[in-house]
């Protein structure tokens, strides 16, 4: 144990230097820990708001809508923020897997490569949880504008309950803990795999299974009558999910479409960055999936709501606050997973510089990389979204400019602040081409 704990802060030593990545990949981590923790106490003291008003009957009469909206718009936003945390959770391990691995190769027991990540990731978790934790006190000011019921909430009302920070921080953990253990099996088992970077299988056509069953249930209890509004809730909720699952087996399939019409260098090296690894391509651009179920429901509510009434207004503001919730973690999330992947194929970005390859070229792929899957994950967005629209409101809403003006600014919205985070990345590609 001590041995293990020693051996952990002489890696902490030596990946300190300047000239070592790590450094910058250690301070994404915790970065994106903080945003994680930061926007789930946000979202949840917004949902405990709820609450406390229902308990509390301030405003009208709605039987528990407004929590239950409250709750889906947040159910809704936990899976970006999951797959966030899950990135910072790989990156506090990033390009520690061939060290581990030859660690393991040189006589390491099983028991010190798991105490080293372990520290690797609780460490990093719980640093960036605390950051985040106070880092939700300063973003509640934010979002005291925003007006429901026709009353706007006061900050003592957003602060979400002491215990519900100490479970964000524990679930942060819990995510940092899981992915560790799924890097850790592939030191641990395989070091040889890991040292040699062998090709993962490919992703099964079965992934679309899910989403189909989920769609035509939807319709189903739709046209029987029978599901009550939790039960349609739950149905959204969980076919986004699944739209999750099935999103890596997309990528793949548009990577091997894209490697066999590319026409220049570029789209060809982004190609097959994408499917060489298609989960790590929807994990970039899934949050702009949400964003975009997001606007093609709050463009509806627009359209079938009279906006005079306050529960159509506070739907469609419920709607707009979720949709920028959305696209900032979808932005963050795209900017600390480039960031990450250049460090970890920083081999791979400085062999085809050494070659000859002009830096424009490699700064195209590196974005064609980030431009084809978001291409690709506005499109299955908007077609799970329709999955669930047409049952409830057939093809009435296709036909009305406004709703489909307002969707397209909204998508185009959240695939700017994505190509932002692209943009941002940029700079860790010229310290690792240094």
């Amino acid at each position: 144990m001590r041995a293990a704990f020693d051996l952990w802060l002489l890696l902490r030593r030596r990946s300190a230097g300047a000239g070592d990545p790590q450094r910058l990949t250690a301070a994404l981590a915790v970065l994106a820990f903080a945003v994680t923790t930061a926007v789930a106490g946000v979202v949840l003291g917004g949902l405990f708001a709820f609450i406390d008003r229902g308990q509390n009957q301030v405003g009208p009469e709605d039987d528990g809508l407004y929590i239950i909206l409250a709750a889906t718009a947040s159910a809704l936003l936990m899976v970006p923020l999951v797959t966030l945390g899950g990135a910072a959770a790989r990156l506090a391990v990033a390009r520690r897997d061939e060290r581990l691995a030859a660690l393991r190769l040189a006589g390491a027991t099983t028991g010190q490569v798991s105490l080293l990540t372990i520290l690797d990731a609780t460490g990093q978790a719980l640093l960036g949880a605390l950051i985040g934790t106070a880092g939700t006190f300063a973003l509640i000011p934010l979002v005291l504008p925003v007006s429901f019921q026709g009353d706007p909430f006061s900050y003592g009302e957003l602060v979400p309950p002491w215990w519900v920070l100490l479970a964000v921080i524990g679930v942060v953990g819990s995510v940092a803990l899981f992915s560790a253990g799924a890097s850790l099996r592939k030191v641990a088992i395989t070091p040889l795999g890991v040292a040699a970077r062998t090709s993962p299988s490919p992703l099964h056509w079965s992934r679309v299974v899910p989403l189909v069953v989920f769609g035509l249930a939807f319709a189903a209890l739709w046209g029987s009558g029978l599901a009550g509004l939790g039960v349609m809730v739950t149905l959204v909720v969980g076919g986004f999910a699944m739209m999750n699952l099935l999103g890596p087996w997309v990528m793949g399939l548009i990577g091997r479409f894209a490697a066999w019409r590319a026409r220049t260098p570029a789209t060809l090296i982004a190609a097959r960055r994408i499917i060489d690894s298609p989960q790590t391509a929807w994990r970039s651009v899934g949050g702009v999936a949400l964003a975009t179920f997001i606007a093609g429901m709050t463009a509806v509510a627009a359209m079938f709501g009279d906006q005079q009434d306050q529960f159509s207004r506070d739907m469609s503001t419920g709607g707009f606050l979720t949709l920028a919730i959305a696209g900032l973690v979808a932005a963050v999330s795209t900017g600390v997973m480039q960031a990450g992947r250049v460090i970890d194929q920083a081999g791979e970005y400085r062999a085809p510089r050494l070659a000859g390859t002009d830096r424009k070229v490699l700064t195209t792929a590196r974005l064609q990389e980030t431009v084809i899957p978001l291409a690709a994950a506005v499109g299955l967005a908007t077609a799970s979204a329709l999955v669930f629209m047409l049952p409830a409101l057939g093809f009435a809403f296709l036909s009305s400019v406004p709703v489909l003006i307002q969707f397209a600014l909204s998508v185009a919205g959240a695939c700017a602040l994505v190509l932002l985070g692209a943009v941002a990345a940029g700079r860790v590609v010229r310290i690792v081409l240094v």
